[in-house]
């Protein structure tokens, strides 16, 4: 008999593939496609993270886990998955200019904004500004990133101007794809621990949503909701930029964490197929 738990599940996981199935359908991701990336991900955690203490993880007990044959298993353990560190890294480094850019008192105007900055110089410079917040990624890289999103625009006394608050890709697929990769997934994860029955830190997780709103109210709503969230995501990066030990070397203390809080938008027609 099918459990109510197993039943809530089934229903919550038919949910989130719903919009994960119409991007990959949007992109030409066949099932067959899909059903080996499940593979991979589903041998890689029962191997990583469902061991026995003190024992190497056997195929023969990947397979009991996962419902795949040992011949799959094996066959799914032999070479890594293709990562996205290429991406993963050129987002971060981009974020972090961005984010020093509209943060730190070297790079603003009188007025506390985002100066425009020349290109050259010991301080007050965009090299300056890559320098310390990019890592050793070239000045030049970073540059044509920030061109190619719209980031920026450059002068024509050949100072370089931030148009934009954060960086957000919008004309490379793959880097929208990228985020679809890690916010979902940090998302997901902070529900897991929630479910968790041994966690006594419950992590933040709160949202508001009404059903039955009308078209002409959505676009206030979507003003409304920027413009409260986007200060507070800007306040809570200068309490973490002085924590971080890549902008604050002299912070002291063990391990190495991600952290972080996501906000984020949602709005569709009300289907009684996706309740």
């Amino acid at each position: 008999m099918t459990s109510p738990t197993s039943t809530v599940l089934s229903r919550a996981v038919q949910r989130l593939l719903r919009p994960l199935v119409r991007i990959l359908l949007r992109n030409g991701v066949s099932y067959g496609t899909f059903a080996d990336l499940a593979k991979w991900v589903y041998v890689d955690l029962a191997t990583r993270e469902f061991g026995i203490a003190g024992r190497k993880q056997s195929t023969s007990r990947v397979a009991v886990l996962t419902g795949l044959t040992r011949k799959e298993v094996h066959r799914l353990r032999q070479p890594p998955m293709p990562g996205d560190r290429e991406i993963a890294e050129r987002y971060n480094r981009a974020a972090r200019v961005i984010a020093g850019w509209r943060r730190e008192r070297e790079f603003l105007d009188a007025e506390g904004h985002p100066a425009a900055l020349p290109m050259s110089g010991e301080a007050g410079s965009f090299t300056s500004l890559v320098k310390r917040f990019s890592g050793d990624m070239p000045v030049r890289t970073v540059l044509d990133e920030l061109r190619r999103v719209g980031a920026i625009t450059e002068l024509d006394d050949g100072r370089v101007e931030l148009v934009t608050r954060a960086y957000i890709p919008k004309t490379s697929e793959t880097d929208k794809l990228h985020i679809l990769g890690t916010d979902v997934a940090y998302l997901i994860t902070t529900i897991d621990h929630n479910l968790r029955s041994d966690s006594t830190e419950p992590f933040f997780q709160r949202k508001v949503a009404y059903d039955n709103l009308p078209d002409q109210v959505l676009p206030e709503f979507r003003k409304l909701s920027s413009g409260k969230a986007q200060p507070l995501l800007e306040e809570l990066d200068r309490w973490l930029a002085q924590h971080d030990r890549d902008t604050a070397p002299d912070i002291e203390g063990t391990g190495r964490n991600w952290a972080g809080v996501g906000i984020y938008y949602f709005e569709a027609p009300h289907s009684v197929e996706e309740e």
